[in-house]
Formats: C-alpha cells, sequence, structure tokens
C-alpha cells in the first residue's frame, strides 16, 4: 500500500483563500498568522508525516498480525510500543510539533488552532495510532492550563509541552460508560494531596514506552461529595512522582493491569489502569472540589473537535489507496471502450471517487471553520470573541459526529473500490476501516453529539443560534444570486435551508421530547450536509472571482468548482429527504411503543 500523499495545496486554498489566516490580527500577533511561516510549518509537517508516520501505519497495524496479536505488548507491567513508534515520537518532540498552539509561557509556541487542524489532518491521515498519544497530551494542557493553580502548572506543564511527558483522559469505569454520575473511584485528602484508589478502562496511551512520565488526570469522587455528576472532581496523577527539585522520584501507586483487544488502531495502547492497589496513589486537585466534569470538558471538547478531524483524515488515506488501485486494476470493457481499461473508467467507479474526495473536502472545510471560531474566541473584539463562541459550541457536535459519520461511510466505500481484494487484510485498505469506527464512539458516541445539538444547541434557547445561523446562510445565497446567475448550486442550498428551517420550526413547535430525541442524529445530520453545502458555495464564489485574476492556476479554480458544484447538486438534497423522515415518521411516540415491537416488556 502506498504511502500517503499530503493534499498540500487543496489545504493551503481553505486556509489562506476561503477562511483568511491572516485576518486573526484580533485574536493573534502579526508575526505568528503570518502566510508565509503557516506555509513553511505545513510544508514541513506534509514532510514528516510522508516521509516518518505513514511508514510505520501499517508497521503498527500488521504487527498485530505477524506479532503480537495488538501491535503493543504488556512485559512485567511495562508497555511496549509498536517498532518504529518510540522513535518516531522523539523526532515528533524534537521538531517542536508537539507545542504547536500551546501557551508561550509555558513554552509552547502559541499558534493557531486553524494551523493545528490542518498539521492534524495530516497526522491522523498517516498514522492515526500515533496521533492518538499527542492528540491526548494536548487536552490535558489545556484542562491543566485552565484550571490548575500556579504552583502544578509550573511543575507539570513545561515537560508536557514540551512532549518529554504525555497526558491521559480517565472518565470511564466498568460501570460509567457514558453517564459518568455512576463514577465509583475515590479520593481521599491527604495532607497537600490525595490518595486515590478505583479502576479506570478505555485510557489511550494509559502506559506506553515514548517518555519517562505520564500525567493522569482522573475523575474520582470524594467521601463527603454530593451524589450524581455535581460530585466530582478532578486529580492530576502523575506516573511518577517528583521530587522538591522536579526530578523523576518514586513510582506512584498506579498499575496497567492489561490491554484491550481492540477492533482497529492497534498499535495505540488501550489500557485498563488500577489506582491505589498499595494503598492510594498520589495526586493533586485541579481546580475547585466537585467541578470536575466542568473542567474535564475542556479536555473533551478539545478531543471532540480532534476526533471530528480524524474522521476525514482517515478517510482522504482510505480514498488515496482507492484511487490509486482504481487506476492500476482492470476489469471489464468500460462503456464506450474496445478494449479493457483500469476500473476508475467506468461510471460508477469515477462517480463514487469522485463523492468520496469531494465530501472529504467538505469536511476539511466544516473543521477548519470550526477551528477558525475557536481561534476567535480569543479576540480583543467583544463582538466577535461573542459570536466565535456560540458559532463554535454550536459546531463542535456537528463536526464530531458528521465527520466522523462520513469518515466511516467513505472508508466503507473505499473498500468496496477494492472488490473482493478489500476484503483482503494483505491489500492495507480493511486497516482504515477498522480505525476508523472508533470515531464515531471515544469522546462521546454520535448519539450524544446529537443530543448536545438538539437539546443544548437548538432547544435551550427555543432556537436563536439557529436562526442566526439561517440568517447568515440567507446572506451568502443573496449575495451568490447576483455573483453566480443562474447557478443549479445556489438553488439546490436555497432549498436545503428551506427544508432545514422548516424542520426546525416543526421540532421547536412539538411538544413531544421522545419524538424530538428520537430524532436527533437526524437532525445533526442534516446540520452536517447544510453547513457543509453553505462553506461549498463561499468556496465556489473564492474560485469565481480569482479565475479572472490568477491565470496561472485557471484550471485548479475551474475544477475546484466543477467539483464543489457537483457536491452540492449531489448531496444537499439530503436535507429535504432527511426533513421529511423527521416530520413524516410519528408512529411511535413513546419508547415503550419502540420496545412492544422489540418483544421486549416493559
Amino acid at each position: 500500500m502506498q504511502n500517503y500523499q499530503p493534499p498540500l495545496r487543496d489545504i493551503q486554498f481553505l486556509l489562506h483563500e476561503v477562511l483568511g489566516y491572516h485576518t486573526l490580527l484580533n485574536a493573534y500577533e502579526e508575526d505568528l498568522i503570518n502566510p508565509e511561516l503557516c506555509n513553511s510549518i505545513l510544508e514541513e509537517c506534509a514532510k514528516f508525516t510522508k516521509n516518518v508516520l505513514s511508514p510505520l501505519n501499517q508497521v503498527g497495524d500488521r504487527h498485530n498480525q505477524v506479532g503480537d496479536r495488538h501491535g503493543c505488548k504488556l512485559e512485567d507491567g511495562q508497555v511496549i510500543t509498536a517498532p518504529g513508534f518510540k522513535e518516531a515520537y522523539q523526532q515528533f518532540i524534537d521538531a517542536g510539533w508537539n507545542g504547536l498552539i500551546s501557551s508561550t509561557v509555558y513554552g509552547g509556541q502559541g499558534l493557531p488552532i486553524m494551523l493545528s487542524a490542518a498539521t492534524e489532518e495530516m497526522w491522523h491521515a498517516a498514522n492515526m495510532s500515533f496521533t492518538l498519544c499527542p492528540l491526548l497530551t494536548r487536552g490535558a494542557i489545556e484542562a491543566i492550563d485552565y484550571a490548575a493553580h500556579e504552583e502544578l502548572k509550573k511543575k507539570f506543564l513545561p515537560p508536557m509541552i514540551a512532549g518529554t511527558w504525555t497526558g491521559t483522559m480517565n472518565l470511564t469505569e466498568p460501570q460509567a460508560g457514558s453517564d459518568l454520575s455512576a463514577i465509583a473511584t475515590k479520593a481521599v485528602e491527604e495532607g497537600d494531596h490525595y490518595k486515590i484508589i478505583g479502576q479506570k478502562i478505555y485510557i489511550t496511551y494509559g502506559d506506553h514506552d515514548f517518555t519517562e512520565n505520564i500525567i493522569h488526570l482522573v475523575l474520582a469522587r470524594l467521601p463527603d461529595a454530593p451524589p450524581g455528576i455535581r460530585g466530582i472532581s478532578l486529580f492530576l496523577v502523575p506516573k511518577y512522582l517528583l521530587n522538591h527539585d522536579g526530578s523523576l522520584g518514586d513510582k506512584n501507586d498506579i498499575h496497567t493491569v492489561s490491554l484491550e483487544h481492540k477492533l482497529g488502531i492497534h498499535a495505540s495502547p488501550t489500557c485498563v489502569l488500577s489506582f491505589g492497589d498499595k494503598g492510594g496513589a498520589i495526586g493533586y486537585l485541579v481546580g475547585e472540589k466537585n467541578r470536575g466534569i466542568e473542567i474535564m470538558f475542556v479536555m473533551m471538547n478539545a478531543a471532540r473537535f480532534s476526533v471530528g478531524v480524524q474522521g476525514f483524515a482517515v478517510a482522504e488515506m482510505a480514498y488515496q489507496a482507492a484511487l490509486s488501485y482504481a487506476k492500476e486494476r482492470k476489469q471489464g470493457i468500460p462503456l464506450g471502450a474496445t478494449s479493457s481499461l483500469p476500473i476508475l473508467h467506468h461510471p460508477d467507479v469515477a462517480q463514487t471517487l469522485l463523492n468520496i474526495k469531494l465530501i472529504i473536502n467538505a469536511c476539511r472545510h466544516l473543521s477548519y471553520y470550526g477551528a477558525k471560531m475557536l481561534d476567535m474566541r480569543r479576540s480583543k473584539d467583544t463582538v466577535e470573541q461573542g459570536y466565535a463562541s456560540q458559532r463554535s459550541d454550536f459546531l463542535t457536535p456537528i463536526v464530531k459526529a458528521f465527520c466522523t459519520e462520513m469518515g466511516n461511510e467513505l472508508c466503507y466505500q473505499s473498500i468496496q473500490i477494492f472488490g473482493g481484494m478489500g476484503f483482503i487484510e494483505e491489500t492495507g485498505i480493511a486497516q482504515y476501516y477498522r480505525d476508523a469506527r472508533i470515531t464515531t464512539i471515544y469522546e462521546g458516541t454520535t448519539g450524544i453529539q446529537a443530543n448536545d445539538l438538539l437539546g443544548r444547541k437548538i432547544l435551550r434557547d427555543k432556537g436563536q443560534a439557529t436562526f442566526e445561523l439561517f440568517q447568515e446562510i440567507d446572506e451568502v445565497l443573496i449575495q451568490a444570486e447576483q455573483i453566480l446567475v443562474n447557478n443549479k448550486s445556489v438553488y439546490t442550498l436555497k432549498k436545503a435551508l428551506f427544508d432545514t428551517r422548516e424542520m426546525c420550526q416543526y421540532i421547536l413547535e412539538n411538544d413531544n421530547q421522545y419524538y424530538k430525541f428520537s430524532h436527533a442524529k437526524d437532525i445533526l445530520m442534516t446540520f452536517g450536509w447544510l453547513v457543509s453545502g453553505w462553506l461549498s458555495l463561499n468556496e465556489i464564489m473564492v474560485c469565481h472571482n480569482k479565475i479572472n485574476i490568477e491565470k496561472k492556476e485557471e484550471v485548479f479554480y475551474l475544477n475546484k468548482m466543477k467539483g464543489l458544484e457537483s457536491f452540492i447538486l449531489q448531496n444537499l438534497p439530503r436535507c429535504g429527504a432527511l426533513k421529511k423522515a423527521i416530520i413524516g415518521n410519528q408512529t411511535l411516540n413513546h419508547v415503550e411503543q419502540i420496545l412492544d415491537l422489540l418483544s421486549i416488556s416493559h
């Protein structure tokens, strides 16, 4: 299987020409948003992912087939990662990639999240299993920076930002999955620290051999804490304790019980961790008591955004593999041909590959736009800051769920291009399908994201943020009708907006809560298509304006326009179909009716 080829021109087009990377002046110093600096970083990232991370991707997965079953192995309580990964991680931190967007106060580079989204795309596409480690570390850094007291920040943030220590997120327990109110891990105060006792499961990079220390952020409950989710606190629990001079001391009371046997991401160690087998692991309170969920959600929202990027990034690699295969594999005589040609010449194969490429581009734009909103939240202009905060909150569940659902679908379609060969592990395409599957599950399932969008983003403010988005799309459509005369994609988006608006109005006026939330996923997907269509129309207008100015790249812009128009015409009618399904299906209005059909007593 070929190595990853970073789509640099497409990435740069979105960052600079469409989203205006250089316009973040209210949020960053001018030297940090310099386009030349941005492009230099992107080019170096492309080299690193292509030459270092991508060749290791199948090594980590294939090690699962020819060596140990899991790509990683547990020996005498220590996790040993797949061959080459430790060395690649050292190159990663030596190049400074770990601190790209972290605070300059503690050694980070303080660059925009927009740029980080692009580098993350390349890392995930080249090697998702590897990239999960810095992804979790970055989230841990954000949570500590947000809530910890200054002494903890000074001790732990510099090495974490440098990458010499990594971070984890410890939420899940055997009885507490999506329902974190069921967490039973205990924290008992003892002087200036706490003793942590309990077990956590599904801990990504909970142990490894990349670094000398691992910083665990652990949700636990104090003895006098109120019941439920309001009684959970957050603790920093290092693998190795620190001496007074900051050097590493004794190993903490943390034990790696086992590694999970997973469907995919075999080179990423997913651990069962036990805290306090010998009396209690020493931990330090992060933020205030009983506010752990609030603080942890700082980390989770960062992770949710990154997982959205994962979704289409893995699909990009699957698409490249499918396209390469379709160029070489000969089967049958295509329409209009007189002899056998590569399967790329068959209409169905060509159209499938095109739509995969276009949906990846739509997800990329959606994610980068979401990253821009995250950047603008730090704007010095309070109006701009408020707008960006509201929009990024609205977009987070869409980016996470829509991009990962599409990633899974596109990996499935990429396997289909291979036919029977796609079902054979040796071709390599199956790895992307297996790796992508987790993305719709961890950091909040698609169902949880859909409930969040419907309950907290649409219903809570009675549709205010939703209809402000609709108004913004209306304004773009008015502009587009003047620039793109008689363009079918404009009218297709207008119809999609009408359908989505009508669907939302109906949902807001309906009193049946069960009916609303039973359609939450379809509602989220409707918004995914609508927002992607709106952003695609913005791209079309940029291309239209560029064609007469940038003669050297006229073909690039013309092809972009044709592809974007095809995306809208092919996919935006889904909004109307989903609206009909949502409004029209009210046969079953209560869960009891569903249980009856499932022949389950209640």
